[in-house]
Formats: structure tokens, sequence, C-alpha cells
């Protein structure tokens, strides 16, 4: 379903790994159907998604580039080892073991920060600095007026964290910090990858991924100032409404425990948002099945497939909301000292 006629929103993405080039499916429908998106926020994959979609709006290139991108993406090398875990690859459980005692991660992450960081340096983005933007009908201070916003989890400090808004809060240049580093820090899944370490006035903070303590931040760019909405945001989900019909799955060792943990700590942090209607209407579920969301060694078959599971949804979305989400009532400041965003 087209439309002859640009529409504008802010793009919200869910975290969820190698699974997250269906949410380029869904953007790729949203982007036929004429919406282009002033603002991208992200957690974990939708950081590192959402980042070239800002890059690739920014810099006029068509959404079809996204996809084209994505593609090139190596997935088994996003397992790479220090030296040493090289060394021990004939015994994995002993590899893995090193990585997480001397590195709290398996996996060091190289990859996926040289990546990000030659992808976006093409098109012209290497710091925060590059996504900043005059937006003198936003409700942010101008300082907080970037095109990208990722999500990570302050470890050492038990918070989570918005970058590159909260940079400034532990006295590092915000402008300035690789967007790269950024999307690896929001993508530092638990165990599996080493998290990104952040020197600043209060110490070594370890960060981690984002989905952690915010996998899906759709309020984050909703207005209280009392003002309505200049445009709708629109959300993109790895998964599908919580049910309270889930069944149950056996937790069968120290691997599955941690998985198991992770999961839980990730959907706890969502329901209160899908249990809200108007949240549910501005989401569209791109649940791609048979993949999980460390599957590394992805075929060219589950690409497509996770492309097209994505692609359907927005699709749907699309149909089912031609004219974009209704728009939500402005309301006033609420409490808790909440960042005026709009």
């Amino acid at each position: 379903m087209t439309s002859t006629r640009s529409r504008t929103a802010d793009l919200v993405l869910e975290g969820g790994g190698v699974k997250g080039i269906a949410l380029v499916g869904a953007a790729t429908a949203l982007d036929e159907a004429g919406w282009t998106f002033a603002r991208v926020a992200g957690s974990s994959a939708g950081a590192l998604v959402g980042a070239i979609i800002a890059a690739m709006q920014q810099a006029g290139e068509p959404m079809s580039r996204v996809d084209e991108i994505m593609r090139t993406i190596d997935y088994r090398q996003m397992l790479d080892r220090r030296p040493i875990g090289k060394a021990l690859r004939w015994w994995p459980l002993a590899a893995n073991g090193w990585g997480l005692a001397f590195h709290l991660g398996m996996y060091r992450g190289h990859y996926m920060t040289e990546w990000a960081r030659g992808v976006l340096g093409d098109l012209g983005v290497h710091t925060f600095a590059d996504f900043a933007f005059d937006d003198p009908g936003s409700a942010l201070a101008p300082e907080q007026s970037y095109r990208l916003l990722v999500t990570a989890s302050d470890l050492s400090r038990q918070r989570l964290m918005y970058l590159p808004w909260d940079l400034a809060s532990y006295g590092i240049d915000a402008p300035g910090y690789p967007v790269a580093r950024a999307v690896r820090a929001s993508s530092a899944i638990p165990f599996m990858f080493e998290p990104v370490r952040l020197e600043s006035e209060y110490g070594v903070s370890t960060l981690a991924d984002g989905s952690l303590l915010r996998s899906y931040p759709i309020e984050i760019f909703d207005r209280h100032d009392g003002k309505p909405e200049r445009w709708p945001t629109v959300g993109i989900r790895l998964s599908s409404p919580s049910s309270e019909r889930a069944p149950a799955k056996p937790v069968t060792g120290p691997i599955s425990l941690m998985q198991s943990l992770i999961y839980t700590t990730v959907d706890s942090t969502q329901v209160r948002h899908i249990s809200d209607v108007s949240d549910v209407d501005r989401s569209i579920f791109a649940k791609p099945r048979g993949v999980s969301w460390t599957d590394f060694d992805l075929t060219p078959e589950q690409q497509q497939s996770l492309f097209e599971a994505g692609y359907a949804a927005g699709q749907k979305w699309v149909a089912k909301f031609p004219d974009g989400p209704a728009p939500r009532e402005p309301d006033a400041v609420p409490g808790g000292g909440q960042i005026d965003v709009g």
C-alpha cells in the first residue's frame, strides 16, 4: 500500500539479536507507504539498524540500501575471540570460560564495532555531532537534538543510559562520542560479548546490552509539555504481545539458565508498554519464527525469511492504519523528573 504524500514519524526499534533484519523489512514497508523518520531510537539490534536508517535518511539514500548493507554482515565473524581464545578454539568450553573470566564476555565484539564504523563512516557519520540537527519545534533542549538515540545498561551504576543524552551527566563530550561505540555498547549481550568500558568522573562504568533495561523505548519521544504531538511514533517489535498462557520453557543447565535470566529481564521491562492500547496501535509486531536471536550461523535463505516476515508485518500495519496511529492526547509533565521530548 503506497502513499502519494510524505509522512513523518519517529521510529523506535526493539532489540532482538540476529533477528534485526526483520526490522529492516518492516521499515521498508513504512518507507514504501510514504513514511520518513525524523528521529530513530533503538536497543541492541535496533540500535544497529536504527543507526544505519538514520544515516541513510540523512544522506538521502533509499531505504532499499539499508537491506543491502545489512546483508553484508558476516554473522559468524561476530563471534570473534581474542588471541588466547582463538588458541583454545579446539576446546570451546575453555575458550568461553577464559573470555568470561578475563574479559566478561566469550566474544570480543571487534568485528561488530569495525563493521558499524565502516558503514556509518561511508555515510558521513562518525560521532554524534554528525547526527545533531536544528529542531526548534521540539520540547527537547537544543543539546539533546539528535537523529539517533540508543539505550545501554550501565551495570556499574545500575541504571539505564540513553546515548548520547546521558553522556553529559557523566562529564563526557556527547557530540564527540563515536556512534559505532554507542551501538556496540547497546548490542553487548551479557556473557556473550565483552561489555564496553566508559571512563567518566564516576570512575569506570561497564556498559552492556540496552535491552536489559529498555528493549523497546516506545515512549521516549512522547511530549510531556502539554502541547500536541507534531507527528506520531511508530515502533517495530520483534516479539508478539505477551500471553498469560505462554508455555513453560524448561531450564536444563547453566547456559539455559543464563539465557532464561536474560529473556526474563528483557521481557519484564516491556509489559507495561504493550499493555497500553495506544502503544499497541503504534507498534508493528514483526515476530519472525524459526530463528533464535543468537543464531549467528544464519543462511541467506533465513535472512530473506526474516526480511519478509518484517515486511509482511509492516504492510499489515499500514493497511490497518493508513493514516498512522491516532494522535495521542497532550499531557502535562509527569512526576519523577522525566525529560520533556517531542
